[in-house]
């Protein structure tokens, strides 16, 4: 069976050694769960807070998150210098396990109807809304925390040749993980009559909890001879220039033009889709409200996660492969362009619905793994901070701009009323997003030809 397997994975992937094959499917297995409970989470966020505060306070949540994530991630640096990898895995996944089962129990007397909560009293109230806030603020934390030390961890234990071709397999397990638990367990409470999500928070909390036993399995059953990463000539001498401090992972990030780069390609995707996913919230809400609107964001993620399994499996991968990381790079732009005009001309929840799914589900296929392979050629510090704090305050802050963007919305709509107000929303929208695509397809080529050089010259990047 595991031959069969190996000899269906050679065309999307390559050839693998067996040992290779399985420590890979080890650690899609792990993906798989984290991105299924992520997916799951997502979804959940978003209908909860728009349903306990309200869908137009989206854009001043995201803003915060960035400020309240900042304290979270010097913690989480400290423990990085402190803690071993594995210890990391052990520690984060039983606390947002716990945390999750508390909510779980919070939300069960939180939720209700519109009229059930606006009947309520000012002290009531007030908690209502600030329980929204912190649960919102909690699921960003995770996907900002959780997945990135996964891919630290990963890169952590892979050479730059087995990661070319088993890095996409994981992703492409994790694809599995986000199919199957978004739709059979975020719409879950939907679909049993249910009035609250307590029943799918419950499982999400147990299921996070299981990921410290598998990440223990893993390092016990693969060889140590496949946990070996890339080491370059010059890695010792990158590695004593690093000052020691929480805020290592900036300084490394801030002195270095090949992270910046990095940073750029995370921030400017990260802006352009919270636009979108702006105006995707608003019409979905504008239909769907409660445990029916976690319901079919629930859908949505299923979507997402099909499509790009479904663009792995025909071969997607094989752009990295063959062309190179500076083509799969620059390939992303090029369909968030299209994508972008395809948004100011076009207005349906169903549209809207079909763009997310695509940008969101290209992005995980080609430009995700493509990215995480950038950080091989680098020191252990970079893989583990520099990688939290791009993927934590890269993505938070793009967020955050893509968010203050969406707050001129509704000042235009007052000044100009409802139509109009979208047409000079949707019109700045171009002049900011064009400019930022043509200055990260220059950034692409960028980051390809110097991992390409780092490869070929057996030196770390920084």
């Amino acid at each position: 069976m595991l031959a069969f397997l190996i000899k269906i994975c050679h065309f999307n992937f390559g050839s693998f050694e067996t040992n290779e094959f399985k420590k890979f499917l080890r650690m899609g297995g792990i993906f798989a769960l984290i991105i299924g409970i992520y997916w799951t989470l997502r979804p959940l966020k978003d209908s909860i807070f728009i349903q306990l505060v309200d869908k137009m306070h989206l854009p001043y949540a995201k803003t915060i998150s960035v400020i309240a994530l900042l304290p979270l991630v010097i913690f989480y640096t400290r423990l990085l210098e402190r803690t071993s990898r594995e210890r990391m895995l052990v520690i984060l996944p039983a606390f947002y396990g716990v945390c999750t089962l508390l909510f779980s129990v919070l939300m069960f007397n939180a939720q209700g109807s519109a009229e059930e909560i606006a009947g309520r009293s000012l002290a009531l109230l007030i908690g209502t809304k600030i329980l929204g806030y912190s649960w919102y603020l909690f699921v960003e934390s995770f996907g900002s925390l959780v997945v990135a030390l996964f891919w630290a961890f990963a890169s952590d234990t892979t050479d730059p040749v087995s990661a070319k071709r088993g890095f996409p397999l994981v992703v492409a397990l994790g694809q599995m993980g986000g199919i199957i638990c978004p739709y059979s367990i975020g719409g879950l409470p939907h679909r049993l009559g249910y009035t609250t999500d307590t029943l799918s928070m419950v499982i999400l909390g147990v299921l996070t909890l299981s990921i410290i036993l598998l990440v223990e399995r893993f390092l016990r059953v693969t060889p140590s001879s496949l946990l070996v990463s890339f080491h370059g000539k010059n890695e010792k001498e990158e590695e004593e220039k690093v000052e020691p401090g929480f805020l290592e992972g900036f300084k490394l990030v801030t002195s270095h033009r090949y992270l910046m780069g990095i940073f750029a390609a995370n921030f400017i995707y990260e802006l352009i889709i919270t636009i979108f996913d702006f105006n995707f919230k608003l019409a979905a809400s504008s239909q769907y409200t409660g445990v029916a609107l976690s319901h079919y964001l629930s859908l949505y993620g299923s979507s997402v996660n099909v499509v790009s399994l479904l663009c792995l499996l025909l071969g997607i991968s094989n752009i990295t492969r063959y062309l190179g990381i500076g083509v799969a790079l620059a390939a992303m732009p090029v369909i968030v362009g299209l994508a972008l005009c395809s948004f100011l001309t076009v207005e349906s929840l169903s549209f809207l619905f079909a763009l997310m799914v695509g940008s969101k589900a290209i992005n995980y296929a080609l430009n995700g793994p493509a990215l995480k392979q950038l950080y091989i050629p680098t020191t252990t510090n970079v893989r583990f901070k520099a990688q939290a704090w791009i993927e934590t305050f890269g993505s938070r802050s793009s967020k955050e701009a893509g968010s203050l963007f969406n707050m001129i919305l509704k000042p235009l709509q007052n000044a100009f009323g409802e139509i109009a107000g979208k047409v000079h929303y949707l019109s700045l929208s171009g002049v900011v997003g064009f400019p930022l695509l043509v200055f990260w397809f220059i950034t692409a080529l960028y980051l390809g030809k110097k991992f390409r050089k780092a490869i070929q010259e057996k030196k770390v990047v920084c």
